[in-house]
């Protein structure tokens, strides 16, 4: 191709230059030796081709003006603030929960003393799954995967001493959502602090828990209306307040692709978005106050472009869904180092692995960041090994240069092409999930979960094959012996709660809790009528109240979270996941 004037135009020198390089100095080098693999990909098994240049953009359809825009504006590809880190650091959160609420709370004030700028709670499997600690299930479990929550009580505790005003707290949990932020809501009122001036995050994402993390307790239809009171009761009562973190943490975490993360968190986030649209909220009121969640993993490249793929994709529906808000454009997202990826072989690797994955997230826009302990895949982390994980944060900040200009990738062949091939994959996701009848029914027919599973199957295949290295697992190995300096939790700490929790409800006004439990079944027993009487997702319904009222006056009498628990289940029941195959 040539100008009118007969000059060959920039795209066939380049062209010409470029096979000449193929047919000299690159044949040379491969006649000297082979690559090192076959076929390179990504992590996803994205392929990889050898060089990238201004072909590939073209041949992914790439539009400068259209596809990376400028940082804060549509369609934020660059970042969501016209500053990002120049004007202000992601804030930097750690992780953390152990046994009761008075020694999580000694570990906040340690964090909040070493730089942590938010808190982000962990609380063990019987809080999760919304058991007392004195429940026969929870019995050997009570604080030992995070902190053990069965009261208002013990989130007065869990925070005493910190200003619930000044700090931003991120919890999370799912299944008993609400119920938590119910605590921490009465928690923030016993100190005085009204609840439009507390922020943070509650995760509350229960389609994923379907998908990927298992954590669930009442069946998807009740769920996600529980989910949405939070929207309607938040965004009046709780603006500062995040009240879902929709969540691809976890979907990555049980073994799915980079890939599978940004679809499918994207498509469940659409969901709620809907969902709240048919309820009769304005998207403009609830969605400026949605956030995500995802993984940083050790593909460096592949991460990053799906930070930017999914700042892109979501711009584009929320637009096309009439949000007129700016705020209600922008994905801004929280972001965690893979917890899967560390392992116990050699665990000081960790350290190179989970500041790999920061400096990803970082580049990638996020607006919080985790940062895993060295030492996670062997117990809940010790003091040394979470001021390491902080630290690295901090070093990223102040010393590695990243966070001095914006979107520093911007404009490379590679990012650009890997960024919008990953929006035109998960596209491809959306049309299959809209073809199979939505998310719901994607659930109940296992679509999500055979995904998952494929992909982790083939991941492990790959580890055990020795086609993927694993550092100090399946390569470069060496013997030692066992790292011991772990964190051990006190296992009279499961007894201490249990003493306190029967002590409450001695102590706390009966008569009281009894009511606003029977006001909590009543209720609930309202909202299912009033559905099996409406239309399901067609708009607000006459009669349907909203939980979180309820669930504050349960709160306030000190009802726990088994007890609130069990009073919606003789209601809603028990989901029970089909078997998949």
């Amino acid at each position: 191709m040539t100008h009118p004037a007969g000059k060959p135009t920039v795209a066939a020198t380049h062209a010409s230059a470029r096979a000449k390089w193929e047919e000299t100095t690159l044949k040379k080098a491969l006649e000297k030796g082979p690559e090192r693999k076959a076929e390179f990909t990504t992590q996803s098994l994205v392929p990889i081709r050898r060089l990238y240049d201004r072909h590939d953009l073209e041949r992914a359809g790439f539009n400068e003006e259209r596809d990376l825009g400028f940082p804060g504006e549509f369609p934020y590809t660059r970042g969501v603030q016209p500053t990002m880190y120049r004007g202000r650091l992601w804030t930097m959160r750690q992780f953390a929960g152990f046994g009761t609420a008075h020694e999580t709370n000694a570990r906040f004030k340690y964090l909040l003393a070493h730089g942590t700028t938010g808190l982000s709670t962990a609380f063990d499997f019987p809080t999760l799954q919304g058991y007392d600690s004195d429940h026969e299930y929870a019995e050997g479990e009570v604080g030992k995967v995070g902190v053990a929550i069965d009261t208002q009580k013990d989130m007065e505790t869990l925070f005493s001493g910190i200003p619930l005003q000044d700090v931003s707290v991120s919890m999370t949990i799912n299944g008993p959502a609400p119920i938590i932020w119910a605590f921490y809501l009465g928690a923030a009122e016993k100190q005085g602090v009204p609840f439009n001036q507390v922020s943070g995050t509650i995760q509350n994402d229960i389609l994923k828990e379907y998908q990927a993390q298992k954590m669930f307790i009442f069946p998807p239809e009740p769920s996600i209306e529980l989910v949405l009171d939070t929207f309607e009761w938040g965004s009046k009562n709780a603006p500062r307040f995040n009240t879902v973190s929709i969540s691809g943490y976890h979907i990555r975490e049980a073994g799915s692709t980079a890939v599978q993360e940004l679809a499918f968190t994207l498509a469940n986030g659409m969901e709620y978005v809907r969902r709240g649209k048919a309820r009769g909220l304005s998207v403009d009121d609830f969605a400026p106050r949605l956030s995500f969640f995802f993984n940083a993993h050790n593909d460096f490249f592949e991460e990053i472009a799906k930070y930017r793929a999914a700042r892109r994709v979501w711009a584009k529906f929320m637009v096309a869904e009439g949000a007129k808000d700016p705020r209600s454009h922008l994905l801004r997202f929280h972001t965690q180092t893979a917890g899967v990826s560390c392992t116990r072989e050699q665990p000081e690797n960790n350290i190179v692995r989970t500041a790999l994955q920061a400096l990803a997230a970082v580049i990638g826009g996020t607006q919080s960041l985790h940062t895993n302990s060295f030492d996670e895949a062997l117990a809940l982390p010790t003091e040394k090994a979470v001021r390491i994980a902080l630290r690295t944060q901090q070093i990223i900040a102040h010393e590695s240069g990243v966070a001095n200009t914006i979107d520093p990738l911007g404009g490379s062949y590679f990012l650009e092409t890997l960024t919008t091939e990953m929006e035109e994959k998960a596209n491809d996701y959306f049309r299959r999930i809209d073809n199979m009848g939505g998310i719901v029914r994607g659930i109940e027919n296992g679509f999500f979960q055979r995904e998952i599973a494929d992909a982790a199957f083939k991941q492990q295949r790959a580890a055990e094959t020795g086609e993927k290295t694993i550092v100090g697992v399946n390569d470069y190995r060496i013997e030692e012996p066992p790292y011991t300096d772990i964190l051990r939790i006190d296992e009279a700490g499961e007894r201490r709660q249990i003493a306190e929790l029967k002590a409450l409800r001695k102590s706390r006004d009966n008569k009281k809790a009894d009511g606003a439990l029977r006001a909590l079944t009543k209720a609930c027993e309202l909202e299912r009528d009033a559905l099996k009487g409406g239309r399901k997702g067609t708009g607000p319904i006459a009669g349907r109240p909203n939980m979180m009222p309820f669930l504050l006056d349960a709160s306030r009498a000190y009802c726990t979270l088994g007890e609130i628990r069990q009073a919606m289940v003789q209601v809603h029941g028990e989901y029970r996941e089909p078997a998949v195959f």
